[in-house]
């Protein structure tokens, strides 16, 4: 019986590969209407024109099961490696599979408010209904109108508190947080002569920012025979006259003599005094000084009384204004979101340019509009990748989208301050070293894991899990190609992982939530604060005033053949001697008590000036061409003729 095909399927010819029922697509078959007996006579004759295939070989280890669903999918072929390892096979499916999630992948419902939910304590049941009435509340305080004068009345108070904050004090009278009257090492010049004057005739009026407390040395500072890190440099202030010595900064000595407030700053007034010797360290306000006993050129005390006024750094104040305003917008205006979003980034953007982290004192306005339209193209960019998803999901309940916004948003504006207890906020080995790092990383980890491993399980679970994997897994590749460029290391800053993580929380959770508002917040204090910096920055820049790791003279004077009091002459190893020629080295530096007192090419130096009934500190380097290589540590000379040899290493 002849069975009559309709034209869309093809009928197998001599000289022609037949084609299979099998390889049409489903809406062809579904619209076949032929009878069982057709049907049959229709299969019978299409699978007569297949070519034969061998059975499989039952029991073989080599081959799987041709029932199994690894045979069954279009991609399998005998040669393949599900046919030779199939074990291995099987165990890539299954965590393909897994990684791949659920299909068909889940939809992420948008959440119900925690204030909306019905509670039940013991037999006893509460139902909240807090956004439902407080959506009634300010249904008429959403006019646009009420929002705009909200909004001038927010600028205009705003730069009268700039005002008052940093401009009615002259100018000139600012320091920062680390500014002294010396500079390290040789930084000074041949007997400090490049710090001078050592005695000023008329005092010095000044004026410090606030939390300069906070502000501590990174890398080690040499004060003598001490090595000073992890604090603020503040030498001296212990005696009954409460001198200090010309590299203690300014701010942090002000603080520790309880001239300036730590919390608000202050003005104060200071008077150069020249020589002092035996600088008593103590500990006051919180500040822990460094006790020095030799001599030292540049030296001051405070005075009393200041001329100065509007001294109060008001950045205090600043932080509850934005603070308030960023809980009125989300909580009584509610503006549609992408409004709302933007007043985020203005707000925190000029938090941290005018109160919080100010670039200078007082602050840049024309470098802050600098960085300010490149932030606002990254934060278009932060929009349309992350939280256009997940903003408007919270739309319905205004209070709580209030509190996981803001209680992110605010610890990541204020970055520099959450992060100043914290040990470990350079992320460099040498921080492992410093009281509670280990624990502080453990704790930090913990929740960076958590979080990571929530943000791929919603992944997963939506089915986005491999297209974030393979972006991800680009932006690594970009990453280690930079990294292996010559005379370059790749430095992460911090403002740049709030870029690389923002695509990760474009998810409708509560954890995208806060997790989006926290790196917005960091990305906001790193860009306004410190700008766009390179992720690529020479060794020179990294190391700052670290030691340059380079070759370190040393002293052929040492506790066996101490300096004889009757001439009094320190002497130190040829650069032939140490057989560091071929590093191009052509002189030496010799600082005493931290003032250079020698730069040339000699191999001794005559104590005859120094007054040996006082302690003295000797260190050396190696010079290039008048640029000096790292310094010895201290070498002590006591008033009994005693020579204490150096330690290794540089200081």
């Amino acid at each position: 019986m002849d069975t009559t095909l309709p034209p869309s399927i093809p009928r197998a010819t001599s000289g022609s590969t037949p084609t299979s029922l099998r390889d049409q697509p489903t809406s062809t078959l579904d619209s076949l209407e032929l009878g069982p007996t057709s049907q049959a006579s229709l299969l019978r004759s299409v699978d007569n024109s297949m070519p034969d295939i061998p059975p499989l070989e039952q029991g073989s280890e080599h081959l799987p099961d041709p029932t199994s669903r690894h045979a069954q999918q279009p991609w399998y072929h005998p040669n393949t490696l599900a046919q030779r390892y199939p074990r291995t096979w099987n165990v890539l499916f299954r965590i393909g599979s897994y990684l791949r999630g659920p299909i068909p992948p889940e939809t992420l419902h948008r959440p119900n408010s925690i204030f909306n939910r019905k509670w039940t304590i013991g037999s006893q049941s509460i139902t909240l209904n807090l956004e439902t009435r407080w959506l009634k509340l300010t249904r008429r305080l959403g006019w646009w109108p009420l929002l705009v004068l909200f909004a001038v009345a927010y600028i205009i108070s705003v730069s009268f508190l700039v005002r008052a904050s940093w401009f009615l004090t002259p100018q000139e009278a600012f320091v920062g947080c680390t500014s002294s009257f010396w500079l390290p090492k040789d930084q000074c010049g041949l007997d400090g002569q490049d710090c001078a004057p050592f005695v000023a005739e008329q005092p010095m009026e000044f004026r410090c920012p606030a939390s300069c407390k906070s502000v501590i040395l990174a890398n080690i500072r040499a004060v003598g025979s001490e090595e000073v890190v992890y604090q603020p440099l503040v030498v001296g202030g212990g005696d009954a006259e409460a001198t200090y010595r010309g590299d203690s900064w300014i701010c942090a000595s002000a603080i520790h003599a309880g001239v300036i407030s730590n919390s608000r700053g202050g003005c104060g007034k200071l008077s150069l005094i020249g020589n002092f010797t035996s600088f008593v360290g103590t500990v006051s306000n919180g500040i822990r000084s460094t006790s020095f006993p030799s001599i030292f050129p540049l030296t001051y005390r405070f005075l009393p009384t200041t001329s100065l006024n509007h001294c109060t750094d008001l950045r205090d104040y600043g932080l509850v204004v934005n603070i308030l305003v960023t809980v009125l917008l989300f909580s009584v205006f509610q503006p549609a979101s992408i409004v709302l979003y933007w007043c985020l980034v203005c707000i925190g953007h000029w938090h941290v340019t005018l109160f919080s982290d100010p670039r200078g004192e007082p602050p840049p306005i024309s470098d802050a509009f600098g960085v300010f339209l490149p932030t606002l193209f990254v934060a278009y960019v932060f929009w349309r990748v992350a939280f256009r998803h997940v903003l408007p999901v919270f739309e319905h309940c205004p209070l709580e989208r209030m509190v996981w916004y803001l209680v992110g948003f605010w610890p990541g504006v204020l970055f520099n301050i959450t992060t100043e207890k914290i040990p470990i906020d350079r992320l460099l080995g040498e921080d492992l070293r410093r009281p509670g790092a280990i624990t502080a990383l453990v704790i930090l980890s913990i929740v960076v894991l958590v979080v990571v491993l929530n943000q791929l399980q919603t992944m997963r679970k939506t089915g986005w899990l491999p297209v974030y994997a393979w972006y991800y897994f680009l932006g690594f590749l970009v990453l280690v190609v930079l990294s292996q460029l010559p005379g370059l290391t790749l430095r992460i800053h911090h403002f740049f992982i709030g870029m690389i993580l923002m695509p990760g929380t474009a998810f409708p959770t509560r954890i995208s939530a806060v997790a989006q508002s926290f790196l917005l917040g960091m990305f906001i204090q790193g860009e306004s604060r410190w700008g766009f910096d390179s992720i690529l920055q020479t060794t020179a820049e990294l190391r700052r005033d670290a030691p340059l790791d380079s070759s370190i003279p040393g002293f052929l004077t040492s506790s066996t053949y101490p300096p004889h009091m009757s001439n009094s002459t320190i002497i130190w190893k040829s650069i032939e001697t140490a057989g560091v020629v071929s590093e191009g080295w052509n002189g030496y530096s010799l600082i005493i008590d931290d003032v250079e007192r020698y730069s040339g090419t000699a191999l001794n130096f005559a104590l005859t000036a120094l007054d040996l009934a006082i302690p003295h500190f000797f260190r050396l380097a190696y010079q290039r061409d008048g640029v000096s290589g790292d310094y010895s540590k201290a070498a002590t000379l006591f008033p009994n003729g005693t020579f204490l040899d150096p330690l290794p290493g540089p200081s």
